[in-house]
């Protein structure tokens, strides 16, 4: 089942991961599903067996760039298709289980080559969200249609940091500045 047509709606942020910049971060969104690709795989589920971790629901990492964790297979497309490299295996940074990502920090060191994941239970991340050109090359390659990048999610994202202001038609943004 590919990520819902109206994300992030009926999701709430369960935390953020947070880039090192000091200054960009993106939320995870909850709760997760255990009814999506990543949890019928059999390459998924081996890999998970094979670490000795529980496969539990995670959500969907990211607002304008999201990808849905629980459908995401490590296939790499997205990482590859990407020309700005909005993405990287989390896994190949931080080494944790993606149930522990939330509210960590990350660097954005990890690969962005497709056949760099550590195994099948690595992530695709959005760590470099605030970076995308909004190209759609991810969403038309991911095979279980596990991305959405949508522009008009920054409402979505700034709502849930505090920092949302609605402006009015006609109201120049840049006035006050």
């Amino acid at each position: 089942m590919p990520i819902a047509e109206n994300f992030p709606e009926g999701l709430k942020p369960s935390g953020k991961i947070m880039h090192s910049d000091g200054e960009n971060f993106h939320f995870m969104w909850g709760p997760g599903r255990s009814d999506a690709e990543a949890f019928s795989n059999d390459e998924v589920k081996a890999a998970y067996k094979a670490r000795g971790e529980k496969q539990v629901p995670l959500g969907v990492s990211g607002t304008m760039v999201a990808v849905d964790w629980d459908s995401c297979v490590a296939d790499g497309a997205c990482i590859e298709a990407c020309p700005v490299q909005v993405f990287q295996w989390y896994r190949t940074e931080k080494d944790i289980p993606a149930a522990k990502v939330v509210n960590q920090t990350f660097e954005g060191t990890g690969s962005d080559v497709k056949e760099e994941r550590k195994d099948y239970t690595d992530k695709a991340d959005p760590i470099r969200e605030h970076d995308c050109i909004w190209c759609m090359a991810c969403v038309s390659v991911c095979p279980p249609e596990a991305i959405k990048v949508d522009q008009s999610n920054l409402e979505h994202h700034e709502k849930a940091a505090g920092t949302y202001t609605k402006i009015e038609a006609g109201e120049n943004p840049h006035a006050h500045d």
